[in-house]
């Protein structure tokens, strides 16, 4: 309904709601001050860095590999690939990660969202990998997150790549479809295998439901995670869904895992 058609009474409830939710947004600052969701420091705003946990968070920006996102040392030219890429190219077609996984503010949220059960750190967390991913998902048809396997998922009550992709589907409005796929095999921590183990590891963990098919044949499909390694458990989901008739699977990370030669 547009404006126009709009009745005396409701234009007048619109202005009056964004009041009383802007009270609400208040009384909340009041009670709960915000603070750096990093190492707790005041902020001006909730889900902001300060300004030392902002400046320490290595960010990854361009230069990087096209296929890949990882980060390069020097600026060699636009649309490159890089060795690893080209000595093994992923199922996905493109990844993007807002920072590399190290020591710092990146490793400490990943960390408080998985293990902390600091579900809230989602919202930011999924508004910066929005902004890292908008090339994938400027024409994205479908976020579908890395499941956990049912054993895991009652143990830890809710899947943080679930609540990024919520959250990353707010700030970007392509829709999140938990139930795409599934992971079908309880496999071992990955923590300490080769690239060559981790694949072997998750070989047939994952298949999307013969129920979801159609709603991911054809579609143009963003996988979200909190952290990419060796981009092994991407490889399997990206697998499964081409399998289920993806028409491209990309992959949005929060944080990545950069080696140095």
């Amino acid at each position: 309904m547009s404006d126009a058609s709009a009745s005396p009474q409701s234009r007048t409830r619109e202005p009056l709601t964004r009041r009383l939710r802007a009270a609400a947004a208040r009384a909340l600052d009041v009670l709960y001050p915000a603070a750096c969701p990093a190492c707790f420091a005041p902020v001006a705003r909730n889900g902001f860095l300060c300004a030392p946990c902002w400046v320490s968070t290595p960010f990854i920006e361009r230069p990087f590999c096209e296929r890949s996102g990882a980060p390069f040392a020097q600026d060699l030219g636009d649309g490159l690939f890089s060795p690893e890429v080209i000595a093994d190219p992923p199922v996905w077609s493109r990844a993007r990660a807002v920072a590399r996984y190290e020591d710092g503010p990146a490793r400490r949220l990943v960390h408080r969202l998985k293990y902390g059960d600091r579900i809230e750190l989602a919202g930011p967390m999924g508004a910066w990998m929005a902004r890292a991913g908008a090339e994938l998902l400027a024409d994205a048809d479908l976020l579908v997150p890395v499941p956990l396997h049912r054993r895991r998922l009652f143990a830890r009550r809710f899947n943080q790549a679930a609540e990024l992709a919520a959250a990353v589907s707010r700030a970007c409005g392509a829709p999140a479809n938990p139930l795409a796929l599934e992971r079908v095999k309880a496999t071992s921590p990955q923590v300490g295998l080769t690239r060559a183990q981790r694949a072997e590891n998750l070989q047939g963990a994952f298949r999307t439901p013969p129920e979801r098919r159609q709603d991911v044949a054809g579609r143009r499909v963003v996988l979200v995670d909190d952290v990419m390694t060796s981009g092994a458990t991407a490889n399997a989901c990206a697998r499964a869904l081409l399998r289920a008739g993806a028409e491209r699977v990309d992959a949005l990370v929060f944080a990545r895992v950069v080696t140095t030669p």
